[in-house]
């Protein structure tokens, strides 16, 4: 490579680093989205300003990145992200109308496949028989990766067991572990406590740490990652299924390993972004290629900086721009 072309790749990774987002809490910088961002076009604003004065004749909306009216179903566990980058990108656009609907990732697809919506925000990738169907019915897909979250395991802050590996916890939610004696702990009886098992955070967790084998064990089951939390806050030997944004909210989250006498790993920025712990998932944004343009112009806000950082505020990882963490300490988790 000559002197000019070292000269050039350097101004574009210094460029890089100057947008990347920074965790407060880790350093090292990230490798940043994997998946193709769509530029956002601003034309139409620009079009705007060059003719703006302080008597604006009204003018039909038309669909483009930045105005229209679309249609998103966005599943429970990324409703809140959705509605805090739909509220910043309103005040940016105003000639954008986004309508949000709840529902299940299942029902997300499926009324993106029946154009009863134009965008589907999702906590998990594509199933198998929702690529055949897509492919058997010609249907073209786009999907875009915008953050990861990892499944913590809470305990009680005053329990003492600091590592399982997923073994030991498909044994505890498949009733062949009852106490916590068996994990390290005082014998006291372990209650599980999940979510419904229709939701995504418990189809995830049932493929990969139950294997596929049902939950036998004796439950409690809880609405929300939020009564997940206040159920084991007041129960010493509960273990509670949640997202990591809420896995230090007066509960303390498990060490996981995959394996017995592996490295364990604590749910955090850095362990989630770079896949160590375990049961780190995708949040994904699918989208057809011939729906409205403001679609397109969405994922594209939610995709950038500004965007990114609100799914960083959530308590996420961003996944669409570098991330720069700053580590506190140099202790990595160690088996017990």
């Amino acid at each position: 490579m000559s002197a000019d072309g070292e000269e050039t790749r350097e101004r574009v990774v210094d460029r890089r680093r100057e947008r990347s987002l920074d965790f407060p809490h880790f350093g090292v910088l990230g490798t940043g989205w994997r998946y193709p961002v769509r530029v956002l076009v601003l034309a139409c604003l620009a079009a705007g300003l060059a003719g703006c004065s302080s008597r604006r004749a009204p003018a039909p909306v038309e669909d483009s990145l930045t105005s229209g009216r679309i249609s998103v179903v966005c599943s429970p566990e990324v409703r809140g992200i959705l509605e805090r980058e739909r509220a910043v990108f309103d005040s940016l656009y105003p000639g954008a109308t986004i309508e949000l609907r709840e529902g299940r990732s299942s029902e997300g697809i499926r009324a993106l496949f029946a154009a009863e919506c134009d965008l589907a925000a999702i906590s998990r990738e594509l199933e198998p028989v929702e690529r055949s169907a897509a492919m058997r019915g010609g249907l073209e897909l786009e999907g875009y990766r915008f953050a990861r979250d990892g499944v913590a395991l809470v305990v009680h802050t005053r329990n003492v067991v600091e590592n399982v590996e997923l073994g030991e916890v498909r044994g505890v939610f498949g009733g062949s572990i009852t106490g916590w004696g068996a994990l390290g702990g005082a014998g006291e009886r372990i209650q599980p406590v999940i979510q419904a098992p229709e939701s995504d955070i418990m189809a995830f967790f049932t493929a990969k740490v139950m294997e596929g084998e049902p939950i036998r064990a004796p439950v409690v089951y809880e609405t929300s990652d939020s009564g997940v939390v206040a159920y084991v806050t007041r129960h010493p030997g509960a273990m509670g299924i949640v997202s990591m944004a809420w896995c230090e909210r007066g509960v303390r989250p498990l060490r996981l390993a995959t394996l017995k006498g592996l490295s364990y790993w604590r749910p955090d920025a850095e362990t989630v972004h770079r896949g160590d712990y375990p049961l780190s998932r995708d949040m994904n944004l699918y989208v057809r290629p011939t729906g409205p343009a403001l679609a397109n112009g969405l994922i594209t806000f939610i995709t950038s900086r500004d965007g990114q950082a609100i799914v960083r505020d959530a308590g996420l990882v961003p996944t669409a721009v570098p991330v720069r963490f700053v580590r506190r300490s140099p202790l990595l988790g160690t088996h017990k």
